[in-house]
């Protein structure tokens, strides 16, 4: 049937017209469905818990004051202590069934296995805490960022701090978790470490497994060869072990130790841990934090999550928090591009790239196509305090991210071989508090 010029004219005068319409409000879905992944239970819980129970309280207040784009947030969890094969049954559960976004995981093995995943399902992952630099090195994801720093950043910061405190150190011992962050870790911070002060000898390196509560045998050696300096990047439990049984054995009293993740602990250990310790918080996150203690949106969140768990916040608390704000960012990037519209999966995916937002620390930005973040390294040492029954950090320092992130498309250990050395401590970029 041929259709008349009338009537063309009038079909190509409707579908101009609908092309032209804005979009309205049914376009937005009733929630934005995220998945988390964290440790629920086992050692590792001590950790994920509080991620879990901060998340909710700041879930809370982002919905009462309007969510994401005017759409409340809706979150669902997964506990990474059931072990991976569980994990990434039910990360494909969630991840095919619907959810806008994930965040996975705590665990750096974790990440490795559930980045080419959600690759593969072009499902948003957000890396929210995992450390290993190898998720996003030197790759090009189109679904996956990192909304805080990765173990390059983290171990090179911690040498400046290391160095700028204690210069004339000439002995060292490693102890930490044997899976992908304990090894990644340590291989990063010798290799910083050596541009540094290349005359050190390392006397022992050791790895206990995961999940370990038993350091006998380590504390037993360390006794014995009595290094100056004691590196462990463990966390969790098994940091918290670890550091109470080293104390009960007196351990502190002849090495210099430090702590890279132990921000996390300083309320759990309570008096186990003695003044002098070198604690590193992945990050600038700290519930003291030099610049923003005083900041009445901190304040107010820190007084919320006493309330509601009798405590103070850790590092997985504010990384978890930036998650959410990544993903807000991202969002509103997303349907700014793309005309007011709701975006996408693949239209969110690329906001996600190129985002700068802020949590309860210093600005944060992912705008790079392998998705790393550019966060911050503060770092402190152990003081006792008459406000708190548990150490607080004293003599701190924010090493700003730039500083210590190697560019998008750059292997860590060869920049870290071309540009690390003792120039950095001389860097005005270095802040110090008292």
């Amino acid at each position: 049937m041929k259709l008349t010029k009338t009537v063309c004219a009038m079909l190509a005068a409707t579908l101009a017209g609908t092309l032209s319409l804005p979009v309205v409000a049914a376009d937005r879905p009733a929630e934005i469905r995220l998945g988390m992944t964290t440790y629920l239970s086992g050692s590792a819980s001590v950790f994920g818990v509080p991620a879990h129970d901060g998340v909710q309280i700041y879930v809370d207040e982002m919905n009462k004051n309007g969510g994401i784009g005017g759409v409340p947030v809706k979150l669902e969890f997964i506990d990474e202590g059931g072990g991976s094969d569980k994990l990434l049954s039910e990360y494909r559960r969630l991840a095919e069934g619907g959810v806008d976004g994930m965040l996975a995981s705590i665990s750096s093995g974790n990440c490795l296995v559930v980045a080419p995943v959600a690759e593969d399902l072009k499902v948003v992952n957000d890396l929210w805490d995992c450390g290993t630099q190898k998720a996003l090195e030197k790759k090009t994801l189109s679904y996956v960022v990192r909304t805080q720093a990765n173990a390059t950043a983290e171990m090179v910061a911690q040498v400046i701090y290391l160095i700028k405190k204690h210069p004339d150190f000439k002995t060292l011992a490693i102890v930490n978790q044997d899976y992908a962050w304990g090894h990644d870790s340590h291989d990063i911070f010798l290799a910083a470490l050596k541009k540094f002060k290349p005359d050190v000898k390392v006397v022992a390196t050791m790895f206990p497994k995961f999940g370990s509560s038993d350091f006998s045998t380590e504390i037993s050696r360390l006794q014995a060869l009595r290094p100056d300096v004691i590196l462990s990047t463990s966390w969790g439990g098994d940091l918290d072990n670890f550091v109470r049984q080293a104390s009960q054995r007196n351990l502190f009293r002849n090495s210099t130790f430090v702590l890279s993740l132990a921000e996390s602990s300083l309320e759990r250990l309570g008096d186990s841990l003695p003044e002098g310790v070198i604690i590193g918080a992945r990050g600038d996150h700290y519930f003291l934090h030099p610049e923003t203690r005083d900041d009445s949106r901190h304040k107010d969140f820190v007084k919320k999550f006493r309330e509601k768990t009798g405590h103070y916040p850790i590092y997985s608390v504010y990384h978890m928090i930036q998650a959410l704000e990544g993903y807000k960012a991202g969002y509103e990037k997303a349907i700014k591009d793309n005309n007011g519209a709701w975006p996408n999966a693949e239209q969110l995916a690329r906001a996600m790239h190129h985002v700068t937002f802020k949590g309860f620390g210093r600005a944060v930005s992912v705008d790079r196509a392998d998705g790393q973040g550019i966060e911050a390294q503060l770092f402190g040492i152990t003081t006792s305090s008459g406000d708190y029954p548990f150490k607080v950090l004293k003599d701190m320092m924010i090493v700003p991210g730039e500083m210590v992130t190697p560019p998008d498309g750059q292997d860590s250990f060869e920049w870290i071989e071309r540009n690390v050395g003792p120039e950095m401590l001389k860097s005005d970029k270095l802040k110090s508090f008292d």
